[in-house]
Protein backbone atom coordinates (compact mmCIF):
# COMPACT_ATOMS: atom_id res chain seq x y z
CA UNK A 1 0.00 0.00 0.00
CA UNK A 2 2.75 2.29 0.55
CA UNK A 3 4.37 1.74 -2.71
CA UNK A 4 1.28 2.58 -4.39
CA UNK A 5 1.35 5.53 -2.50
CA UNK A 6 4.44 6.66 -3.37
CA UNK A 7 4.22 5.59 -7.38
CA UNK A 8 0.87 8.19 -7.11
CA UNK A 9 2.67 10.86 -5.40
CA UNK A 10 5.56 10.51 -7.55
CA UNK A 11 3.53 10.57 -10.98
CA UNK A 12 1.37 13.65 -9.65
CA UNK A 13 4.16 15.45 -9.07
CA UNK A 14 5.73 14.39 -12.64
CA UNK A 15 2.51 15.64 -14.34
CA UNK A 16 2.67 18.87 -12.38
CA UNK A 17 5.97 19.40 -12.93
CA UNK A 18 6.19 18.53 -16.64
CA UNK A 19 3.20 20.81 -17.42
CA UNK A 20 4.77 23.98 -15.52
CA UNK A 21 7.99 23.29 -17.12
CA UNK A 22 6.62 23.10 -20.61
CA UNK A 23 4.60 26.42 -20.10
CA UNK A 24 7.96 27.90 -19.16
CA UNK A 25 9.65 26.59 -21.50
CA UNK A 26 7.11 27.22 -24.44
CA UNK A 27 7.24 30.66 -23.66
CA UNK A 28 11.12 31.22 -23.94
CA UNK A 29 10.58 28.99 -27.61
CA UNK A 30 7.91 30.91 -28.68
CA UNK A 31 9.11 34.27 -28.42
CA UNK A 32 12.32 33.55 -29.44
CA UNK A 33 11.15 32.44 -32.42
CA UNK A 34 8.98 35.73 -32.84
CA UNK A 35 12.34 37.26 -32.36
CA UNK A 36 13.99 35.32 -35.07
CA UNK A 37 16.30 33.34 -32.71
CA UNK A 38 16.39 30.30 -33.60
CA UNK A 39 15.86 27.22 -31.34
CA UNK A 40 18.14 24.40 -31.76
CA UNK A 41 16.31 21.86 -29.18
CA UNK A 42 13.22 21.49 -27.04
CA UNK A 43 13.68 19.15 -24.09
CA UNK A 44 11.31 17.99 -21.83
CA UNK A 45 13.11 16.37 -19.50
CA UNK A 46 17.60 15.64 -19.07
CA UNK A 47 19.49 12.79 -19.69
CA UNK A 48 18.57 9.81 -22.55
CA UNK A 49 15.91 10.73 -25.36
CA UNK A 50 12.92 8.93 -25.47
CA UNK A 51 11.78 10.11 -28.27
CA UNK A 52 12.40 13.07 -30.65
CA UNK A 53 11.34 14.73 -34.19
CA UNK A 54 12.53 18.07 -36.02
CA UNK A 55 9.80 20.46 -37.31
CA UNK A 56 9.96 22.78 -40.04
CA UNK A 57 11.36 25.62 -38.18
CA UNK A 58 14.76 23.26 -37.56
CA UNK A 59 13.71 22.88 -34.25
CA UNK A 60 14.40 19.12 -32.58
CA UNK A 61 11.89 18.49 -29.83
CA UNK A 62 12.42 15.88 -27.50
CA UNK A 63 11.24 13.85 -24.16
CA UNK A 64 13.95 13.00 -22.22
CA UNK A 65 14.38 10.12 -19.93
CA UNK A 66 14.36 11.94 -16.41
CA UNK A 67 11.05 14.28 -15.91
CA UNK A 68 12.55 16.95 -13.51
CA UNK A 69 12.93 19.59 -15.31
CA UNK A 70 13.51 20.93 -19.32
CA UNK A 71 15.31 23.20 -21.37
CA UNK A 72 15.70 25.05 -24.35
CA UNK A 73 18.63 25.04 -26.28
CA UNK A 74 18.94 28.45 -28.91
CA UNK A 75 21.45 28.75 -31.43
CA UNK A 76 25.19 29.33 -30.17
CA UNK A 77 24.19 28.14 -26.71
CA UNK A 78 27.06 26.08 -25.63
CA UNK A 79 24.48 23.71 -23.23
CA UNK A 80 20.84 23.92 -21.43
CA UNK A 81 21.68 26.55 -19.37
CA UNK A 82 22.39 29.45 -21.90
CA UNK A 83 26.01 29.93 -21.80
CA UNK A 84 28.13 30.90 -24.88
CA UNK A 85 29.44 28.64 -27.12
CA UNK A 86 32.95 30.67 -27.60
CA UNK A 87 33.64 28.24 -30.64
CA UNK A 88 30.79 28.28 -32.86
CA UNK A 89 30.79 32.45 -32.78
CA UNK A 90 34.14 31.93 -34.23
CA UNK A 91 32.71 29.91 -36.81
CA UNK A 92 30.06 31.13 -37.62
CA UNK A 93 28.86 33.45 -40.68
CA UNK A 94 28.55 37.30 -39.03
CA UNK A 95 25.49 37.38 -41.59
CA UNK A 96 23.38 34.75 -39.39
CA UNK A 97 24.69 36.45 -35.90
CA UNK A 98 20.70 37.74 -34.66
CA UNK A 99 19.75 34.47 -35.47
CA UNK A 100 21.71 33.58 -31.94
CA UNK A 101 20.81 34.10 -28.47
CA UNK A 102 23.74 35.89 -27.86
CA UNK A 103 23.47 37.92 -30.89
CA UNK A 104 19.93 38.97 -31.14
CA UNK A 105 19.63 42.22 -30.13
CA UNK A 106 19.39 43.23 -26.56
CA UNK A 107 15.50 43.71 -26.53
CA UNK A 108 14.66 40.57 -28.07
CA UNK A 109 17.15 38.90 -25.65
CA UNK A 110 15.81 40.25 -22.88
CA UNK A 111 12.13 39.46 -24.15
CA UNK A 112 12.55 35.73 -25.11
CA UNK A 113 14.30 35.43 -21.00
CA UNK A 114 11.18 37.22 -19.21
CA UNK A 115 8.96 35.35 -21.43
CA UNK A 116 9.55 31.93 -19.04
CA UNK A 117 8.34 33.44 -16.23
CA UNK A 118 5.49 35.43 -17.73
CA UNK A 119 4.05 32.07 -19.06
CA UNK A 120 3.94 30.47 -15.86
CA UNK A 121 2.32 33.59 -14.56
CA UNK A 122 -0.37 33.43 -17.55
CA UNK A 123 -0.66 29.75 -16.82
CA UNK A 124 -2.05 30.65 -13.34
CA UNK A 125 -4.04 33.56 -14.21
CA UNK A 126 -6.22 31.20 -16.77
CA UNK A 127 -6.44 28.17 -14.32
CA UNK A 128 -7.31 30.26 -11.57
CA UNK A 129 -9.83 32.20 -13.95
CA UNK A 130 -10.97 28.99 -15.37
CA UNK A 131 -11.86 27.51 -12.09
CA UNK A 132 -13.73 30.63 -11.17
CA UNK A 133 -15.76 30.50 -14.54
CA UNK A 134 -16.70 26.83 -13.80
CA UNK A 135 -17.17 26.91 -10.08
CA UNK A 136 -19.35 29.96 -10.28
CA UNK A 137 -19.13 31.95 -6.87
CA UNK A 138 -22.19 32.34 -4.31
CA UNK A 139 -25.18 34.21 -4.43
CA UNK A 140 -24.98 37.42 -1.92
CA UNK A 141 -27.56 36.45 0.21
CA UNK A 142 -27.01 32.78 2.12
CA UNK A 143 -28.91 30.72 0.02
CA UNK A 144 -28.75 26.98 0.40
CA UNK A 145 -27.47 25.19 -2.77
CA UNK A 146 -26.97 21.38 -1.21
CA UNK A 147 -27.48 20.32 2.04
CA UNK A 148 -24.98 18.41 3.76
CA UNK A 149 -25.83 14.77 5.48
CA UNK A 150 -26.32 15.23 8.95
CA UNK A 151 -26.03 12.73 11.69
CA UNK A 152 -29.20 11.29 13.46
CA UNK A 153 -28.16 12.64 16.78
CA UNK A 154 -28.80 16.59 15.71
CA UNK A 155 -32.91 16.28 14.78
CA UNK A 156 -34.22 17.20 12.17
CA UNK A 157 -32.90 19.84 9.69
CA UNK A 158 -35.97 21.75 8.42
CA UNK A 159 -34.28 23.30 5.29
CA UNK A 160 -34.30 22.84 1.77
CA UNK A 161 -32.66 23.44 -1.44
CA UNK A 162 -33.29 26.75 -2.64
CA UNK A 163 -34.29 28.52 0.96
CA UNK A 164 -32.57 32.05 1.41
CA UNK A 165 -31.65 32.97 4.96
CA UNK A 166 -33.49 35.90 5.69
CA UNK A 167 -32.59 35.95 9.55
CA UNK A 168 -30.93 33.82 12.26
CA UNK A 169 -32.07 34.18 15.72
CA UNK A 170 -33.87 37.24 14.76
CA UNK A 171 -30.53 39.43 13.18
CA UNK A 172 -31.10 39.63 9.67
CA UNK A 173 -28.49 37.84 7.44
CA UNK A 174 -28.10 39.73 4.13
CA UNK A 175 -24.66 38.23 3.12
CA UNK A 176 -22.53 35.18 4.33
CA UNK A 177 -20.19 37.64 6.10
CA UNK A 178 -22.71 38.23 8.41
CA UNK A 179 -23.91 35.05 8.80
CA UNK A 180 -20.74 33.53 9.89
CA UNK A 181 -20.72 36.67 12.70
CA UNK A 182 -23.81 35.92 13.98
CA UNK A 183 -23.57 31.79 14.14
CA UNK A 184 -20.25 32.59 15.63
CA UNK A 185 -21.34 34.65 18.90
CA UNK A 186 -24.22 32.15 19.69
CA UNK A 187 -23.76 30.91 23.24
CA UNK A 188 -24.47 28.08 23.91
CA UNK A 189 -24.37 26.80 20.41
CA UNK A 190 -26.89 24.58 19.86
CA UNK A 191 -30.07 24.52 17.29
CA UNK A 192 -31.31 27.85 15.52
CA UNK A 193 -34.49 29.40 14.98
CA UNK A 194 -34.23 30.34 10.93
CA UNK A 195 -36.30 33.02 8.88
CA UNK A 196 -35.97 31.69 5.54
CA UNK A 197 -37.82 32.38 2.21
CA UNK A 198 -38.81 29.15 0.14
CA UNK A 199 -41.16 29.45 -2.99
CA UNK A 200 -41.75 33.05 -2.14
CA UNK A 201 -43.01 33.16 1.35
CA UNK A 202 -41.66 33.70 4.60
CA UNK A 203 -41.74 31.58 7.96
CA UNK A 204 -39.73 30.21 10.41
CA UNK A 205 -37.77 26.58 10.72
CA UNK A 206 -35.61 25.28 13.48
CA UNK A 207 -32.71 23.20 12.62
CA UNK A 208 -29.41 22.15 13.54
CA UNK A 209 -25.91 24.59 14.29
CA UNK A 210 -25.09 26.58 11.21
CA UNK A 211 -21.54 26.36 11.53
CA UNK A 212 -20.88 22.49 13.07
CA UNK A 213 -17.46 21.50 13.90
CA UNK A 214 -17.67 19.80 10.07
CA UNK A 215 -14.50 19.25 7.89
CA UNK A 216 -15.29 22.09 5.07
CA UNK A 217 -11.75 21.52 3.64
CA UNK A 218 -8.54 20.05 4.18
CA UNK A 219 -4.90 22.03 4.16
CA UNK A 220 -2.36 20.26 2.62
CA UNK A 221 0.31 18.47 4.48
CA UNK A 222 -1.40 18.86 8.01
CA UNK A 223 -2.39 16.74 10.32
CA UNK A 224 -5.99 16.24 9.24
CA UNK A 225 -4.36 14.79 5.75
CA UNK A 226 -2.17 12.71 7.84
CA UNK A 227 -5.15 11.44 9.73
CA UNK A 228 -7.35 10.67 6.53
CA UNK A 229 -9.73 12.66 7.90
CA UNK A 230 -12.12 13.28 4.48
CA UNK A 231 -14.21 16.81 3.43
CA UNK A 232 -17.53 16.09 4.78
CA UNK A 233 -16.62 14.42 8.25
CA UNK A 234 -18.85 15.42 11.20
CA UNK A 235 -16.38 15.60 13.97
CA UNK A 236 -18.64 14.86 17.17
CA UNK A 237 -16.29 14.78 20.34
CA UNK A 238 -13.19 15.51 21.48
CA UNK A 239 -10.83 13.35 23.94
CA UNK A 240 -14.41 12.01 24.82
CA UNK A 241 -16.56 15.51 25.29
CA UNK A 242 -19.21 16.22 22.59
CA UNK A 243 -19.21 19.34 20.51
CA UNK A 244 -21.77 21.11 18.42
CA UNK A 245 -19.96 23.78 16.97
CA UNK A 246 -16.56 24.20 14.85
CA UNK A 247 -16.00 26.75 17.57
CA UNK A 248 -15.39 24.43 20.02
CA UNK A 249 -13.19 22.59 17.96
CA UNK A 250 -11.36 25.46 17.42
CA UNK A 251 -10.95 26.03 21.02
CA UNK A 252 -9.69 22.88 21.79
CA UNK A 253 -7.21 22.86 19.35
CA UNK A 254 -5.55 25.97 20.64
CA UNK A 255 -6.45 25.42 24.62
CA UNK A 256 -4.05 21.53 23.69
CA UNK A 257 -0.89 23.45 22.92
CA UNK A 258 0.48 20.67 20.87
CA UNK A 259 -1.18 17.94 22.84
CA UNK A 260 -2.62 14.96 20.68
CA UNK A 261 -6.32 15.01 20.57
CA UNK A 262 -8.83 11.61 20.28
CA UNK A 263 -11.44 12.91 18.07
CA UNK A 264 -14.62 10.75 17.53
CA UNK A 265 -15.75 11.56 13.87
CA UNK A 266 -19.17 10.36 12.24
CA UNK A 267 -18.97 9.75 8.63
CA UNK A 268 -21.67 8.10 6.40
CA UNK A 269 -23.79 6.27 9.28
CA UNK A 270 -20.51 5.31 11.20
CA UNK A 271 -19.10 6.50 14.11
CA UNK A 272 -15.00 5.76 14.57
CA UNK A 273 -12.25 7.97 16.43
CA UNK A 274 -9.07 9.47 14.88
CA UNK A 275 -6.19 10.05 16.88
CA UNK A 276 -4.64 13.65 15.55
CA UNK A 277 -1.33 14.98 16.35
CA UNK A 278 -1.68 18.99 15.87
CA UNK A 279 1.12 21.40 14.17
CA UNK A 280 2.58 24.09 15.00
CA UNK A 281 2.22 26.29 11.68
CA UNK A 282 3.21 29.72 10.57
CA UNK A 283 0.31 31.87 9.24
CA UNK A 284 0.39 35.25 7.21
CA UNK A 285 -1.11 37.68 9.74
CA UNK A 286 -3.48 40.83 9.27
CA UNK A 287 -0.39 43.09 9.53
CA UNK A 288 1.54 41.50 6.85
CA UNK A 289 3.82 39.19 9.37
CA UNK A 290 3.36 35.52 10.30
CA UNK A 291 1.86 34.45 13.31
CA UNK A 292 2.54 30.65 14.82
CA UNK A 293 -0.63 28.59 15.76
CA UNK A 294 -0.78 24.89 16.76
CA UNK A 295 -3.64 23.68 13.71
CA UNK A 296 -4.94 20.47 12.51
CA UNK A 297 -5.98 21.72 8.80
CA UNK A 298 -9.23 21.70 9.29
CA UNK A 299 -11.18 24.97 7.77
CA UNK A 300 -14.96 24.96 8.72
CA UNK A 301 -18.40 24.66 6.76
CA UNK A 302 -21.28 25.31 6.96
CA UNK A 303 -24.69 23.09 7.33
CA UNK A 304 -24.86 23.28 3.52
CA UNK A 305 -23.23 23.88 0.32
CA UNK A 306 -23.89 27.59 -0.73
CA UNK A 307 -25.67 28.06 -3.93
CA UNK A 308 -23.75 29.86 -6.49
CA UNK A 309 -24.19 31.62 -9.27
CA UNK A 310 -22.36 32.39 -12.76
CA UNK A 311 -19.45 34.63 -12.64
CA UNK A 312 -18.48 36.29 -15.88
CA UNK A 313 -16.31 36.05 -18.05
CA UNK A 314 -13.93 39.57 -17.02
CA UNK A 315 -14.54 39.12 -13.15
CA UNK A 316 -13.04 35.52 -13.66
CA UNK A 317 -9.89 36.77 -15.31
CA UNK A 318 -9.83 39.68 -12.63
CA UNK A 319 -10.06 36.78 -9.51
CA UNK A 320 -7.20 34.92 -11.91
CA UNK A 321 -4.84 37.88 -11.77
CA UNK A 322 -5.71 38.86 -7.73
CA UNK A 323 -5.02 35.14 -7.22
CA UNK A 324 -1.92 34.83 -9.02
CA UNK A 325 -0.98 38.10 -7.41
CA UNK A 326 -1.75 37.02 -3.97
CA UNK A 327 0.68 33.43 -4.19
CA UNK A 328 3.24 35.97 -5.25
CA UNK A 329 3.01 38.05 -2.46
CA UNK A 330 2.65 35.37 0.33
CA UNK A 331 5.79 33.80 -1.43
CA UNK A 332 8.28 36.90 -1.33
CA UNK A 333 6.72 38.06 2.75
CA UNK A 334 7.33 33.80 3.66
CA UNK A 335 10.64 33.93 2.22
CA UNK A 336 11.64 37.39 3.61
CA UNK A 337 10.75 35.82 7.26
CA UNK A 338 12.65 33.00 6.89
CA UNK A 339 15.43 35.01 5.90
CA UNK A 340 14.96 37.44 9.35
CA UNK A 341 14.21 34.38 11.40
CA UNK A 342 10.83 35.46 12.05
CA UNK A 343 9.14 32.02 11.18
CA UNK A 344 10.75 28.49 10.77
CA UNK A 345 13.01 27.95 7.38
CA UNK A 346 11.00 24.68 7.63
CA UNK A 347 8.58 26.14 5.58
CA UNK A 348 10.87 26.18 2.72
CA UNK A 349 9.73 23.11 0.67
CA UNK A 350 12.15 21.24 -1.40
CA UNK A 351 11.36 18.25 -3.90
CA UNK A 352 10.32 15.73 -1.34
CA UNK A 353 7.53 18.34 0.07
CA UNK A 354 6.01 19.63 -3.22
CA UNK A 355 5.93 15.92 -4.27
CA UNK A 356 4.31 15.74 -1.19
CA UNK A 357 1.85 18.59 -1.55
CA UNK A 358 1.10 17.45 -5.37
CA UNK A 359 0.14 13.49 -4.69
CA UNK A 360 -2.09 15.17 -1.88
CA UNK A 361 -3.91 17.48 -3.47
CA UNK A 362 -4.44 14.84 -6.80
CA UNK A 363 -6.19 12.48 -3.74
CA UNK A 364 -8.48 15.34 -3.30
CA UNK A 365 -9.85 15.41 -6.39
CA UNK A 366 -8.75 16.97 -10.12
CA UNK A 367 -10.04 20.60 -9.20
CA UNK A 368 -7.60 20.36 -6.12
CA UNK A 369 -4.91 19.31 -8.87
CA UNK A 370 -5.55 21.58 -10.99
CA UNK A 371 -5.50 24.36 -8.50
CA UNK A 372 -2.34 23.49 -6.56
CA UNK A 373 -0.85 23.28 -10.51
CA UNK A 374 -1.53 26.79 -10.71
CA UNK A 375 -0.25 28.06 -7.22
CA UNK A 376 3.14 25.96 -8.26
CA UNK A 377 3.38 27.51 -11.58
CA UNK A 378 3.70 31.09 -9.92
CA UNK A 379 5.89 30.17 -7.67
CA UNK A 380 7.96 28.69 -10.32
CA UNK A 381 7.63 32.06 -12.80
CA UNK A 382 8.91 34.15 -9.22
CA UNK A 383 11.67 32.30 -8.27
CA UNK A 384 13.07 31.90 -12.03
CA UNK A 385 12.66 36.11 -11.79
CA UNK A 386 15.26 35.90 -8.03
CA UNK A 387 19.22 37.48 -9.88
CA UNK A 388 20.86 34.67 -9.74
CA UNK A 389 23.02 33.78 -12.73
CA UNK A 390 21.59 30.50 -14.23
CA UNK A 391 17.69 31.79 -13.69
CA UNK A 392 16.10 33.89 -15.89
CA UNK A 393 16.81 36.68 -13.38
CA UNK A 394 20.14 36.71 -13.83
CA UNK A 395 20.38 36.67 -17.57
CA UNK A 396 17.86 39.91 -16.83
CA UNK A 397 20.37 41.48 -14.94
CA UNK A 398 23.41 40.80 -17.09
CA UNK A 399 20.75 42.51 -19.68
CA UNK A 400 20.33 45.40 -17.59
CA UNK A 401 24.15 45.65 -17.03
CA UNK A 402 24.44 45.37 -20.69
CA UNK A 403 22.23 48.17 -21.37
CA UNK A 404 23.43 50.99 -19.17
CA UNK A 405 27.51 50.00 -20.13
CA UNK A 406 26.71 49.45 -23.90
CA UNK A 407 28.76 46.15 -23.91
CA UNK A 408 27.93 42.89 -22.05
CA UNK A 409 30.06 41.26 -19.54
CA UNK A 410 33.01 39.72 -20.73
CA UNK A 411 33.25 35.63 -21.33
CA UNK A 412 34.81 35.06 -18.54
CA UNK A 413 33.46 36.92 -16.05
CA UNK A 414 29.74 35.55 -17.65
CA UNK A 415 31.56 31.92 -16.64
CA UNK A 416 32.49 32.79 -13.22
CA UNK A 417 29.01 34.44 -12.33
CA UNK A 418 27.60 31.18 -13.91
CA UNK A 419 29.44 28.66 -11.64
CA UNK A 420 28.81 30.90 -8.99
CA UNK A 421 25.01 30.81 -9.56
CA UNK A 422 25.22 27.42 -10.16
CA UNK A 423 26.56 26.91 -6.52
CA UNK A 424 24.43 29.32 -5.29
CA UNK A 425 20.71 26.83 -6.26
CA UNK A 426 22.73 24.11 -5.84
CA UNK A 427 22.95 24.67 -2.07
CA UNK A 428 19.29 26.23 -1.68
CA UNK A 429 18.50 22.87 -3.19
CA UNK A 430 20.54 21.26 -0.84
CA UNK A 431 18.90 23.29 1.99
CA UNK A 432 15.35 22.74 0.81
CA UNK A 433 15.90 18.97 0.56
CA UNK A 434 17.97 18.84 3.98
CA UNK A 435 14.14 20.41 5.40
CA UNK A 436 12.08 17.28 3.36
CA UNK A 437 14.01 15.14 5.40
CA UNK A 438 14.77 16.53 8.86
CA UNK A 439 12.25 18.78 9.61
CA UNK A 440 9.18 17.44 11.97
Amino acid sequence: MEIVSLFYTLAAFVVALSIIVAVHEYGHYIVGRWCGIHAEVFSLGFGPILYSRVDRHGTQWQVAAIPFGGYVKFLGDADAASGKDGEYFQKMDPSGIERTMHGAKLWKRSATVAAGPVFNFILSMIIFAGIALFQGQATERPTIGELRTVPESLGAVNLLPGDVLLEVEGQATPDYTTLYEIVDAVQPPGRLNYLIERNDQTFEVEGPFALPPIVGALSLQSAAIDSALREGDWIMEIDGQPIVAFAELREAVAGGEGAELELTVWRDGETFTVPLQPKRTDLPSADGGFESRWLIGVAPGLLFDPAVQPMGLFASIGYGAEQTFAVMQNSIQGLFHIITGAISSCNLQGPIGIAEISGQAASQGLGNFIWIIAVLSTAVGLINLFPIPVLDGGHLVFHAYEAVSGHPPSDKMLKVMMSAGLAVILSFMLFALSNDLFCP
